[in-house]
């Protein structure tokens, strides 16, 4: 199957409820991971190409990043037609996106493309194509952002690395909105009129610009707080810019004059988690993650959803009983539920070129590193190549995004980790926090002040499962109406072997203002339908082999509604949905 193996991944029926599959295609060189996002316009498909295996090195001859072009004038037979190549060591996810931009010094059809980097000489910001004709595609703007990090301007001048972008045209003028991956200030807007010189009108920490956007309930520890994607929409002649703030959930903003965004509204996450208290019976705090969202055809509702790849919720309890919610690797071991005890001991940054990691002594002890300079699975490594600790606590760096802030970890290891707070981790060891000096710090140039090899307090890790990334229905005003997540995500027996049954992305109907369409990786595609107040599902489609879909995009072909769907380890799928009870 397109998935490789059968194993640890749910298999499927194909087609259920209102769904039918109208065209696929199996992207030429596609490999396990490699698909990301998905855009459409006219007839054709643009899928982005992510980190493959050879990205960051050694080069394989064939490209790193860029869009894949596919013609789908014939839905029931896509053909691949071309490739439009990102920067060598740089890829592309969320932000792929083709819109019409029609302004005194542009006509024509814009290619957006974020840009993300896999080694050495990446080139981040983000990038734009004319493809009026995709065939011929030309190069507008390239690599373009922000160029500074906390107002120091960036050496080599290189942009930020960007996770997501959006443009939207206004008529006279259009705008570019980017995601800034490296400073709290992570809000870009750009001036894109004349899209071969974009122009930076505004950057924005919404946290400290809209402070009421954070969780009013402070113990939950929803403190990741960074934007992650957002959509523009024009709605009774304003511009409202939809952001998924992560732990500061869901926030709207009317951007009628881009360089001076203005607050509107924004949600905050229940408290018990209430898709885990309705699946599952189980009273937990929500996770957060605010992912991505849209409004829906009336604009009467919004559908967010929440990315949470780990079913499992980490804490660390202090000697004091405090516990402390922590935030756990990616691909490292799970705490076990029986937790682990022992004795912190501060090892340093833990990066190549560093002092060495000083073995583990007697008895059970928790290596506590610093964030910075290098990547998480280096510093797991490195802790894991000293021996003698028997779990892993990361605590966050300098700088404006950091410090007090959590953080989530994509690591790789052996040993169990967990990330806590900067000042947490010093008081672990009794060490002076000065907050307003970590946050005027450039990221990582300090070090922390206590000494490798220090001991320090005696903590507990432990863990409890509270499902995976779920859906929320909203009102026009941001109140919770409803919850929705397949049933496989808040089972216990699918915390591992299923996949990960996270939602990522939900495209809502251009006809229908109660349907929606949902990118549910290793669970597929998901049709829901509001009904009542409430979100129902009423389709989907599960390959027999099993599915990893990132990406949703609805767009229309010949007076008919469809959707196209990005696989990672495939390629394009194009769904049609008719409600089983519709009249043929």
């Amino acid at each position: 199957g397109q998935h490789g193996t059968t194993d640890d991944h749910l298999l499927g029926p194909g087609e259920f409820g209102g769904v039918d599959l109208i065209g696929s295609l199996e992207i030429s060189d596609v490999e396990e991971g490699l698909i990301s996002d998905v855009a459409v316009f006219g007839n054709y498909a643009y899928l982005g190409r992510y980190d493959s295996a050879s990205c960051e090195g050694p080069e394989s001859g064939g490209p790193d990043g860029g869009v894949y072009v596919i013609d789908i004038s014939d839905v029931a037979n896509p053909v691949e037609v071309g490739f439009i190549r990102a920067h060598q060591d740089t890829y592309v996810s969320e932000g792929v996106q083709v819109v019409r931009v029609d302004t005194p010094t542009f006509t024509g059809d814009v290619l957006v493309m974020n840009q993300e980097g896999c080694g050495k000489n990446y080139k981040a910001g983000v990038t734009l194509w004319d493809v009026t004709d995709p065939t011929k595609p030309k190069k507008l703007a390239q690599n373009f952002g922000d160029f500074t990090v906390d107002g120091q301007r960036n050496t080599p001048h290189d942009a930020n690395q960007t996770h997501s972008a959006f443009l939207w045209d206004v008529g006279d003028r259009a705008y570019l909105v980017s995601v800034d991956d490296e400073e709290a200030s992570d809000v870009d807007i750009f001036d894109v009129t004349d899209p071969k010189r974009p122009r930076l009108i505004g950057e924005y920490d919404l946290a400290a610009l809209f402070p009421q956007i954070l969780q009013t309930d402070s113990t939950l520890g929803l403190n990741e707080v960074f934007l992650h994607d957002m959509v523009v929409k024009k709605i009774g002649g304003q511009f409202y810019m939809l952001l998924s703030y992560w732990d500061a959930g869901y926030v709207v903003l009317n951007v009628t004059d881009p360089a001076n965004p203005t607050y509107v509204t924004d949600s905050d996450f229940t408290n018990p988690d209430p898709e885990a208290l309705e699946s599952a019976g189980i009273v937990v705090p929500p996770e957060g993650n605010a992912h991505q969202a849209e409004f829906t055809l009336d604009n009467q509702y919004i559908i967010g959803t929440d990315e949470d790849f780990d079913p499992y919720a980490a804490g660390v309890t202090r000697e004091s009983g405090q516990v402390i919610p922590a935030s756990p690797g990616s691909d490292t071991p799970t705490v076990p539920q029986e937790g682990i005890t022992g004795e912190t001991v501060f090892v340093g940054r833990a990066c190549p070129g560093d002092a060495a990691v000083p073995p583990g002594g007697s008895g059970t002890q928790i290596a506590v590193v610093e964030r910075g300079v290098c990547t998480f699975t280096e510093k797991v490594a490195a802790v894991e190549t000293a021996g003698g600790y028997e779990a892993i606590i990361i605590i966050n760096r300098e700088g404006s995004d950091a410090c007090t802030a959590g953080f989530g970890m994509s690591a790789e290891g052996g040993v169990p980790t967990v990330s806590l707070p900067r000042d947490i981790g010093f008081s672990l060891f009794d060490a002076p926090y000065d907050d307003a000096a970590c946050l005027a710090a450039t990221p990582g140039a300090g070090l922390a002040p206590i000494d490798v090899g220090a001991v320090g307090e005696t903590v507990t890790l432990s863990s409890y499962f509270d499902g995976w990334g779920y859906v929320h229905l909203f009102d026009a005003n941001l109140n919770e109406l409803d919850t929705y997540a397949v049933p496989e995500a808040h089972d216990p027996a699918c915390a591992e072997g299923c996949g990960d049954l996270s939602v990522h992305e939900v495209a809502t109907s251009e006809v229908d203002p109660s349907i929606a369409y949902l990118s549910y990786y290793s669970a597929g595609f998901r049709v829901i339908q509001i009904q009542n107040g409430e979100l129902v599902e009423v389709g989907g489609y599960l390959d027999p082999a099993g599915n990893n879909i990132w990406g949703v995009q609805v767009f229309e072909s010949g007076g008919k509604e469809y959707v196209a769907a990005s696989d990672r380890d495939f390629g394009l799928y194009i769904f049609e949905y008719t409600p089983v009870n519709a009249t043929p």
